[in-house]
């Protein structure tokens, strides 16, 4: 009786990890779900942690010496988006705390390169539409002109002297890139910087003339916004809806 007994939770054994396998592999809602039938939980799954939005990990650059700006013809250290409040809080300069420290310059964990985290979102995608509008989210303006919308959201507050989502753009249009195997980089046509309660988001409108599809496999999206500094593969395969490649 016992044997039966051992034979038969031993059976119940590895059928337990077996079920919690296919939970953890179920298909998300974009794969399994029509789009009447998505619930609000389902939307923000596409717009937090999806194919078409990713939480990825950013650098950030270390501040430059006083040397350094003084040599490339700067004084004191540049301000505003991507500058202001990216250094974790007391990261900044210690007082001296031995002996040694009089003798030596303390440096500030700010001195030295970090991460953070941002989140990269394809805006113009269809299921991020969709979830867009099952959530009641507000998203940034849309950009004028046809083209692949990117959008980076968790730049921190700064203290800037304009609101010309246009002006705030421009220092960083030289700085972005969609990039794939065997084909020229693609530079964006417009960014914008749009001012949000929690900070700010960085939106880029990168030309349809790219002509990316899924024989590209991948597709990397590359800028750097002030200190910040974002590399992000995004895999073609993982980005279609309904049988098509959604960008």
């Amino acid at each position: 009786m016992a044997i039966a007994f051992r034979s038969d939770f031993s059976r119940l054994f590895w059928l337990i990890p077996a079920s919690a396998l296919l939970l953890v592999a179920a298909d998300p809602p974009w794969k399994t779900k029509p789009i009447s039938q998505w619930s609000e939980e389902d939307a923000k799954l596409v717009l937090e942690n999806s194919p078409w939005s990713k939480t990825v990990t950013a650098g950030i650059t270390r501040r430059q010496t006083e040397d350094e700006r003084r040599e490339g013809g700067n004084m004191g250290q540049q301000t505003g988006v991507g500058y202001d409040n990216v250094d974790k809080k007391g990261s900044g300069p210690k007082m001296p705390t031995t002996l040694g420290d009089l003798f030596t310059a303390p440096r500030s964990a700010r001195s030295f390169p970090q991460a953070t985290t941002m989140l990269v979102r394809w805006e113009h995608a269809l299921p991020v539409q969709v979830a867009e509008l099952k959530t009641g989210f507000v998203e940034p303006p849309v950009l004028p002109g046809d083209g692949y919308r990117i959008s980076v959201y968790g730049i921190p507050k700064a203290e800037i002297k304009s609101d010309d989502p246009t002006k705030l753009g421009e220092p960083f249009k030289n700085d972005a890139f969609l990039k794939r195997f065997g084909k020229p980089d693609v530079k964006p046509t417009r960014v914008e910087v749009f001012q949000r309660e929690n900070g700010f988001v960085v939106c880029y409108l990168f030309p349809l003339s790219a002509e990316i599809t899924l024989r590209d496999e991948h597709v990397e999206f590359d800028a750097q916004i002030g200190r910040i500094v974002i590399y992000h593969s995004f895999d073609l395969a993982t980005m279609q809806f309904q049988g098509k490649l959604e960008l």
